[in-house]
């Protein structure tokens, strides 16, 4: 049984993320043809950015204080 908990996952892995490229590239390729201005484009791009950058600054903060309340030691040998 424990033998194939990988696999479903990695394929389970594997299918959420194809499907998520598959409809990326069908929004963006919408999008350009739509003719958008590139200020437009820019700005969205620039809060994607920031929200990404937002939500990995979190959760270096939530592992950290996470890590730190299990009692783990964080120090490089």
């Amino acid at each position: 049984m424990m033998d194939w908990v990988p696999v479903v996952f990695v394929a389970f892995k594997a299918v959420v993320l194809c499907t998520g490229m598959f409809f990326a590239i069908k929004w963006h390729y919408d999008q350009g043809k739509k003719g958008n201005e590139t200020r437009s484009v820019l700005r969205a791009s620039g809060k994607v950015a920031a929200v990404f950058f937002l939500s990995l600054l979190a959760l270096g903060v939530a592992t950290f204080l996470l890590v730190r309340m299990l009692g783990l030691d964080l120090t490089f040998p």
